[in-house]
């Protein structure tokens, strides 16, 4: 039996041209987090579970508090906080770029 974190449903998962667009930037981000699936690419392969929990809570634990940074740097002009809240938008979009396309995939293999 499959732990529920990580089943996942038979066959290729379906795609649409929404998913398209999303592809190249769910892509490079799983490469440059060394979490390349089987096929190299998420077109031929289904984003877990627990992979689109991990996409929706680096918004919230990373792309809130990024913003935060990046607003109170550019007020007081602290160049870390500009850098710091950059990186934390940037990994925060990645990993929501992967949640969204995964959430997309259920939803269009539930119109099946």
């Amino acid at each position: 039996m499959a732990y529920p974190w990580t089943r996942v449903p038979a066959g290729t998962p379906p795609i649409d041209p929404w998913q398209l667009r999303l592809l190249p930037v769910a892509d490079l981000f799983m490469g440059l987090m060394w979490s390349r699936p089987g096929g190299l690419s998420l077109r031929t392969t289904w984003v877990t579970p627990a992979t689109i929990w991990l996409g929706v809570a680096a918004i919230a634990l990373a792309g809130v508090p990024g913003v935060g940074a990046l607003l109170c740097g550019l007020a007081r002009g602290r160049v870390l906080y500009i850098v710091a809240g950059l990186v934390a938008i940037a990994l925060a979009t990645g990993a929501g770029t992967v949640a969204v396309y995964g959430i997309r995939q259920r939803r269009l293999a539930a119109r099946r």
